[in-house]
């Protein structure tokens, strides 16, 4: 027997939620892919990558696509991580009932192997990008590039609710975004 349409899942989720004490599980988002990467959080990819990117602009000759590679990589990791972590919550159910941006497992947008692969898909461009930047630059990226390929499958995998740690080592996050503007001044001023 075929199941049946996602339209009437969620009503009838909706309508059993309504019945009970629970709360009200989100819409179906329309486009769950793009909801799945979280654009919340997108800025915090964009945002060192920019400063860097500010930094070079009185330099004699700036070379932007190296700029524009590294913006490639820092959203591919950013997404990554949040498909990465959609998948690895989603699969442990410690998203069942968390309050917050949609989920693409728990939530039964997309099943957890499509999510884990797309986490990896995501990863590869970072990847790619990164090799092709450190073709251009110094071979050194790719150690920096596997160790946050790595990093993030770790901290979407094992580490507790990002949350948590930054409430813990508030200085961590500010010490990742100042390298990564160093490293990105350093590529953009790089002939």
């Amino acid at each position: 027997m075929d199941a049946p349409p996602r339209q009437v899942v969620w009503w009838v989720n909706i309508r059993m939620a309504a019945m009970s004490s629970t709360p009200v599980p989100p819409s179906a988002p329309e486009h769950p892919w793009l909801a799945g990467a979280r654009p919340r959080t997108l800025p915090a990819a964009v945002v060192p990558v920019a400063l860097g990117a500010a930094a070079s602009v009185g330099e004699p000759h700036p070379v932007w696509w190296r700029a524009s590679l590294a913006l490639a990589v820092s959203l591919a990791l950013q997404v990554g991580v949040n498909y990465a972590n959609d998948y690895s919550d989603g699969v442990r159910g410690t998203d069942d009932v968390r309050v917050g941006p949609v989920r693409l497992v728990a939530g039964g947008l997309k099943p957890a192997g499509a999510v884990k692969r797309a986490a990896f898909a995501t990863f590869g461009v970072a990847a790619v990008c990164g090799l092709v930047l450190a073709a251009a630059t110094t071979c050194w990226l790719l150690a920096v590039g596997a160790v946050a390929i790595l990093a993030a499958q770790v901290v979407a995998a094992v580490i507790p609710p990002i949350g948590d740690v930054i409430r813990t080592l508030p200085l961590i996050p500010v010490g990742l975004a100042a390298a990564t503007v160093a490293v990105v001044v350093q590529l953009i001023r790089a002939r």
